[in-house]
């Protein structure tokens, strides 16, 4: 291998290990003006060599040319809805039913929240991402890939690891944080452009842009919440040890997830997120419950549209006061 090519692949390593801190993990290790050193390093040395460059280098999330329309994608595992319930007799009614169908007295439970965004699936072939699609009407989704390569918290390339399947499809959400909306809303109104209604337009309106320069400039972020395909290789039986998996591997998940042993933990944990709901500094609207087994989410299987073995918890409304300035 020539010198210069090694250099690349630290300078490319070296990167993906400063993202993987900063963006998962919330704790970056260097400045901003180092990493932007190295990335311009990067930068000089593929312009330099362009029969080096790879679609999973950190320096190509930015770029491509605008389409005139996205392509549709087929949903090899249907990326199905979720049933609602609103008040905690129909959180224990449907864990009875769960219950009651496996035959047990306990259950355990992967508590996580229910972000106000847009579901996006992620397909990793070998560790590289290949393409992205929005969920659609569950079945048929867009490509929305040229978009989803520049949102710098999800990884082009997962982390190296000796197990990683050859197929990989992670699902999660695509969302916007408060803050950022309310820069986005800034700018929009400075420069005379579209000021959005509230984060998930704003999240929707940037991932369906058919120049990804402007998806971008946006502030969207990812968690992920799930897989659909998976082939030639293995994951844990337990939900909550995938996304533990996934967040070793460089994907972004939620902290506020949790493993519970009975409904009543799940109640609290439902609660304290309550709670702590206005704090969150990004939008959402509940709690989604899954059975954190995936042998027994098999057993319980599927109805019309939705999963036995999930549920979101959804909070109330919230109430808010609107003032009359004038009558006309």
């Amino acid at each position: 291998m020539e010198q210069i090519e090694q250099h690349i692949l630290r300078l490319r390593k070296q990167l993906r290990h400063w993202e993987y801190l900063y963006y998962v993990e919330a704790a970056p290790e260097v400045p901003d003006s180092e990493y932007d050193r190295v990335m311009a390093a990067l930068r000089t040395l593929e312009a330099e060599r362009p029969d080096l460059l790879s679609a999973d280098s950190p320096s190509q999330r930015v770029g491509g040319q605008a389409q005139s329309s996205f392509g549709q994608v087929r949903h090899e595992v249907p990326m199905l809805s979720l049933d609602n319930v609103f008040e905690e007799p129909g959180f224990l009614a449907f864990d009875k039913r769960v219950r009651d169908r496996l035959k047990r007295d306990d259950m355990t439970y992967c508590c996580e929240l229910k972000l106000d965004g847009l579901a996006v699936s992620l397909l990793y072939e070998n560790g590289e991402l290949v393409r992205a699609a929005t969920r659609g009407d569950g079945a048929t989704g867009e490509d929305i890939t040229a978009n989803v390569r520049t949102i710098r918290t999800i990884p082009l390339r997962l982390q190296d690891h000796d197990k990683l399947p050859r197929l990989l499809e992670i699902r999660g959400e695509v969302f916007m944080s408060e803050a950022g909306f309310l820069r986005l809303n800034e700018t929009a109104k400075r420069e005379g452009g579209k000021v959005f209604a509230n984060p998930r337009n704003a999240a929707a309106g940037s991932l369906r842009q058919l120049d990804p320069a402007i998806t971008a400039r946006r502030p969207l972020t990812f968690y992920c919440y799930g897989v659909g395909l998976l082939e030639d290789g293995e994951l844990p039986d337990s939900h909550w040890e995938r996304l533990q998996l996934f967040k070793a591997w460089g994907v972004p998940v939620s902290d506020l997830v949790r493993r519970c042993t009975c409904s009543a933990a799940v109640l609290d944990f439902y609660r304290q997120v309550h709670e702590a709901r206005s704090s969150l500094g990004f939008d959402i609207d509940g709690v989604v419950i899954k059975v954190d087994s995936l042998a027994l989410q098999q057993r319980l299987g599927f109805i019309a549209r939705a999963p036995r073995w999930a549920i979101a918890y959804k909070f109330p409304a919230q109430e808010q006061l609107t003032r009359v300035r004038d009558v006309e």
